[in-house]
């Protein structure tokens, strides 16, 4: 046997049937669907809320609060990248309160998280609760110093 050779089995491969086209077509007038009742005409079978006095099926499914699991004790931080940091003047001492003064946090509460996306051409002294691996050699290479705050918790 060869690809060529290949064929689908009889029966398999149908042409789809053109309802509504005349009565040779053999599925004229009515198209197959009887002369009166629900099913005669377009826009039968409803929508999903309706099912005729029973309890809607989205309604029955399990009420989803969220995206899955959160954990409860999940910690949210602002970030904040480097590049920005480049409008304070050259030995400042960069804290969460200074950038909350300067509305550069978006929630005050929560803890502040550096990230290494920009330059940083100044030496800042910089106080957060964390900072990531390039920021902290992008600041140290520029002649500034990171000072980690510990969080209560």
């Amino acid at each position: 046997m060869k690809l060529h050779d290949l064929q689908p089995n009889k029966g398999s491969k149908t042409n789809k049937t053109r309802v509504g086209r005349g009565i040779a077509a053999g599925k004229g007038k009515t198209a197959g669907r009887g002369t009166k009742g629900q099913h005669s005409r377009a826009g039968s079978g409803g929508h999903l809320y309706r099912q005729g006095g029973n309890l809607p099926f989205y309604r029955s499914l399990p009420f989803m609060r969220g995206e899955g699991f959160t954990p409860p004790n999940q910690v949210e931080y602002n970030e904040i990248n480097i590049g920005k940091l480049a409008k304070f003047k050259a030995g400042t001492e960069v804290t969460p309160e200074l950038l909350a003064e300067k509305e550069m946090l978006h929630k005050k509460k929560n803890p502040v998280v550096l990230l290494g996306s920009g330059k940083l051409v100044k030496p800042l002294i910089v106080k957060v609760h964390r900072v990531s691996r390039t920021a902290r050699e992008k600041i140290e290479a520029a002649g500034g110093q990171v000072v980690l705050i510990k969080t209560i918790g």
